[in-house]
C-alpha cells in the first residue's frame, strides 16, 4: 500500500531529511518534523518558500508529481512586490522566457491576501512600495520557478506559498504539521 504524506513546510526549513551544508550552524530538515521511516519528498520547496511538500513511499508516484512530462498542476500563493498589472498578468497567462527557456503558461489571478499563519521572520515591509497577492498556478516545477516568472515581470517574490500539488492541499494543516494524503 502506497503511504502519502502531506506535509506544510514552514520557511527555513530544507526539503530533505538531512542536512548536507556546510554551514556551521545546523538548519532544519524534514527529519525535525516527520519520524516515518522510508518516505521520500516528491519535488523540492526552497529554504524561503513555505506550504505543500508531498511525501511518498512509492518510487513512480514521486516522479509523476515532480517529473514536468506529467503536467501536474501546483498552485501558489505569492505575495508580491508592487501592483500588478493587467499586462504583467498577461505575460505570465501565456508564458514567459527564462535563462532556462520558455515556461508554460500559468493560471494567474490577483487575490485579497490570504487567512494564513504569519510567516517568522516576517517579510520586509517598505511604506513606499505597495504589495499584493496573486494565486498561480504552474505545470513545471523547475529550480525557483514562480520567484522568476514573477520577477521577469517586475513583481519580486516576497513570500511564496505552495498551496496544492495536484488533488492534495494545505486546507487545516498548520505550518511544521504533517497528516496522511
Amino acid at each position: 500500500m502506497t503511504r502519502v504524506i502531506l506535509f506544510n513546510k514552514p520557511y527555513d526549513v530544507l526539503s530533505q531529511f538531512t542536512d548536507s551544508g556546510t554551514e556551521g550552524t545546523p538548519r532544519r530538515t524534514l527529519s525535525d518534523f516527520i519520524g516515518i521511516p522510508n518516505v521520500y519528498p516528491a519535488g523540492r520547496l526552497d529554504r524561503d518558500s513555505e506550504g505543500l511538500l508531498v511525501l511518498t513511499d512509492n518510487g513512480k508516484l514521486q516522479a509523476k508529481i515532480s517529473n514536468p512530462k506529467f503536467h501536474s498542476p501546483k498552485t501558489y500563493l505569492a505575495q508580491v512586490e508592487g501592483v500588478p498589472t493587467d499586462a504583467q498578468l498577461d505575460q505570465l497567462r501565456r508564458g514567459v522566457t527564462l535563462k532556462d527557456g520558455p515556461t508554460r503558461p500559468a493560471e494567474v489571478d490577483r487575490i485579497e491576501p490570504p487567512d494564513i499563519w504569519p510567516r517568522t521572520p516576517p517579510i520586509r515591509y517598505r511604506k513606499s512600495v505597495p504589495d499584493s497577492w496573486l494565486r498561480l498556478t504552474i505545470t513545471e516545477g523547475r529550480n525557483r520557478q514562480v520567484r522568476r516568472m514573477t520577477a521577469h515581470v517586475g513583481l519580486p517574490c516576497l513570500r511564496l506559498v505552495r498551496w496544492s500539488i495536484g488533488e492534495w492541499s494545505l486546507d487545516g494543516l498548520a505550518p511544521g504539521h504533517w497528516r496522511e494524503g
